[in-house]
């Protein structure tokens, strides 16, 4: 007999206290609240039957507490971890821009993939066909920005900077510069043409074309 009931206590106790540990937080965290929500609840209609419960109203109140509390307490985690990350990345710029030699890497590092993946930049979001390593040979570039003008003027024609990643590793690759009527402008996209690129040739690309809206036309 005292071994069932000794078994029963084990299982039941820790149950007991449990529920009286969560009936004490939400008391905790409901009480400083609860006259404003019931009198609200009073105010908007406690004459029909459903309020007229005490019981009812106060549960019902908690619940509303609880829930709010929990919405706000969210609403400050992100806000603080937003202001706490911003404050880390800032940080963290602050320094590397003072070390020497490697601030000059992080700023060019930092243009650079600006330029990669900024959305109010063209660099890289064209694909276009250039003829290298020779004439009448071709390779996939991508369009970077005009050359600089003084490369221009030697020439005497527009000149685009092309930067031709190399096969199967696109992160390297060369950067040329070629005049304006030897490029061909495709409607590849850049990730159909650098899967081109890393398979060495394998993928076909028929199905990723595009209507791309930087797109040049035809080769002048």
């Amino acid at each position: 007999m005292k071994k069932y009931f000794l078994t029963g206590l084990i299982l039941l106790l820790p149950i007991v206290l449990t529920v009286l540990i969560i009936a004490f937080v939400v008391r905790l965290l409901t009480n400083p609240f609860i006259g404003i929500v019931t009198h609200f609840f009073t105010l908007e209609g406690g004459h029909g039957i459903f309020f007229s419960n005490p019981k009812v109203l106060l549960i019902l109140s908690q619940l509303i507490i609880l829930v709010v509390l929990f919405l706000f307490i969210l609403f400050l985690g992100m806000v603080a971890r937003w202001f706490f990350i911003h404050w880390l990345i800032s940080a963290g710029e602050y320094i590397l821009h003072k070390l020497p030699l490697i601030n000059k890497v992080y700023k060019i590092s930092k243009e650079i993939v600006s330029h990669l993946f900024g959305e109010e930049k063209r660099s890289f979001k064209q694909v276009v066909l250039v003829p290298f390593p020779k004439e009448g040979i071709y390779a996939l570039g991508f369009l970077s920005e005009k050359a600089p003008q003084e490369i221009s003027d030697q020439v005497n024609s527009e000149m685009v900077s092309v930067f031709v990643p190399t096969t199967p590793n696109p992160t390297t690759g060369f950067t040329l510069m070629f005049k304006v009527k030897d490029i061909y402008y495709l409607k590849m996209k850049p990730e159909a043409a650098l899967k081109y690129i890393v398979s060495c040739g394998i993928v076909k690309l028929d199905e990723h074309l595009k209507d791309n809206p930087i797109n040049q036309g035809e080769n002048q």
